[in-house]
């Protein structure tokens, strides 16, 4: 299980919303396999949620996880911090950091509910591909659909970490957000975007 000081716990609803909003996850199962999947969070489905997805049917990684215990990882923005931001001196470098883990058990699913997954997939990331028959047609989808399968993922356990920094003085607070803000680093920016979206 992933360490987590107490003051760097994410909340249910934070954890939620960064599995949304980085939702390209890695799957680890027995043996160390991993995958790196997309992911769709039904939150009111189940105590913790529900996560959808697919494999390609050429990787063998799915064929022994069904019914297994899983664990998925949602990486969501990080940054290298200079300690030359802090007010405070002596000062070291750090990484600033969120992510979640999801624990759960893994289903494989029919070719129905596997369809069924990709219209929601389409839906969220280009709608407009599911009235586009020129580009996605029935045809196609038809002889793809037997390539992948479906999965669902009962999530029993969600563990959400945000090494943000709060623990420091208002000042040493301060300079991260300038350094981060005005950094040519686009993963400073958008750690910088993530922290000024979550509440303090």
């Amino acid at each position: 299980m992933m360490h987590i000081p107490s003051a760097m716990q994410m909340p249910l609803e934070q954890a939620h919303a960064l599995v949304e909003a980085f939702s390209f996850g890695v799957l680890v199962s027995d043996g160390l396999q991993a995958t790196h999947l997309p992911f769709l969070l039904v939150r009111d489905e189940g105590e913790y949620g529900t996560l959808y997805g697919h494999f390609a049917r050429a990787n063998p990684h799915w064929r022994d996880l069904d019914g297994q215990q899983v664990l998925t990882i949602f990486n969501g923005p990080h940054a290298y911090i200079s300690p030359t931001w802090y007010a405070g001196k002596p000062a070291v470098p750090t990484w600033n950091y969120a992510v979640v883990h999801v624990e759960g058990t893994l289903e494989l699913l029919d070719s129905s509910a596997t369809n069924d997954i990709l219209d929601k997939t389409l839906a969220k990331y280009e709608p407009e591909l599911l009235d586009d028959p020129d580009t996605l047609s029935d045809a196609l989808r038809d002889r793809l659909l037997p390539a992948i399968v479906g999965i669902r993922i009962r999530i029993h356990a969600i563990h959400g970490k945000a090494k943000l920094g709060r623990h420091r003085s208002p000042e040493d607070q301060a300079g991260v957000d300038a350094g981060l803000r005005h950094s040519n680093d686009p993963q400073a920016r958008q750690l910088w975007r993530y922290m000024q979206a979550i509440p303090t």
